[in-house]
C-alpha cells in the first residue's frame, strides 16, 4: 500500500487533519503499516498540489482538515480496481530466523517466547477490535464493514506467527557458538 493511498482512503471517510490521519493509521494499521507524522505531512501536501485533497477548514494555531476532491476518490478507486497488490512483506521477524543458528539456545528460547507473546497479544487486540464491530459498537457504515474484514486478517497473520513462533521453540536447531 502506498501512503498516499491510504490518505485518501481515511479521508474518503471524512474530513482530517494530518494529526488525525496520523492516529487513523495507528489505530487501524500500526502493526502492518506504521505511518509517521512527517511523511502524513510532506504526502498531504503532495496530494493537495495534485488535488486530490483541499484544505476543508483551518482551526486553531493554523491546524487544517483536509477533505478527499472527486479526483482524490477516482485515484483511490483506481488504486483499488486497476493496479496490482504488492505482496511483499518485510517482516524482520522472519528475516531474524534465517540467522536463528547465530544465537546462543538460551537466548533462543527467550526470543522465541518473546515473540509468541507478542503475536498473540496482538491477534488478541485485533479479536477485540472485531468483537467490538460485531457487537455494532461502531454502527455498521461501509468503513466499519471494511474495518471488520481487515481486522480479521490480522487475527489471522498474527495467530498464524504466535503458532509460528511457538512452533520454532520445539524444533531441532544447531548453533555455531563459534562463529566469529
Amino acid at each position: 500500500m502506498s501512503l498516499r493511498h491510504g490518505l485518501l482512503g481515511l479521508l474518503a471517510e471524512g474530513p482530517a487533519s494530518g494529526y488525525d490521519l496520523a492516529g487513523r493509521f495507528q489505530d487501524l494499521l500500526g502493526t502492518v503499516w506504521p505511518a509517521q507524522h512527517p511523511k502524513i505531512y510532506a504526502e498531504l501536501g503532495k496530494l493537495a498540489d495534485e488535488g486530490l485533497i483541499e484544505v476543508d477548514s483551518v482551526g486553531a494555531r493554523g491546524r487544517k482538515a483536509y477533505r478527499i476532491t472527486p479526483d482524490g476518490l477516482a485515484e483511490v478507486r483506481r488504486w483499488l480496481t486497476s493496479t496490482e497488490v504488492d505482496h511483499t512483506m518485510r517482516l524482520q521477524a522472519l528475516l531474524r530466523s534465517v540467522f536463528f543458528w547465530l544465537m546462543p539456545p538460551d537466548d533462543l528460547r527467550r526470543h522465541l517466547a518473546a515473540e509468541a507473546t507478542y503475536y498473540r497479544q496482538t491477534a488478541d487486540f485485533y479479536r477485540q477490535i472485531a468483537a467490538a464491530k460485531d457487537r455494532g459498537d461502531y454502527g455498521d457504515s461501509p468503513p466499519t464493514q471494511a474495518i471488520r474484514i481487515a481486522a480479521e486478517a490480522g487475527i489471522r497473520l498474527h495467530q498464524a506467527l504466535a503458532d509460528w513462533a511457538e512452533w520454532a521453540q520445539t524444533a531441532p536447531l544447531s548453533t555455531d557458538d563459534g562463529v566469529e
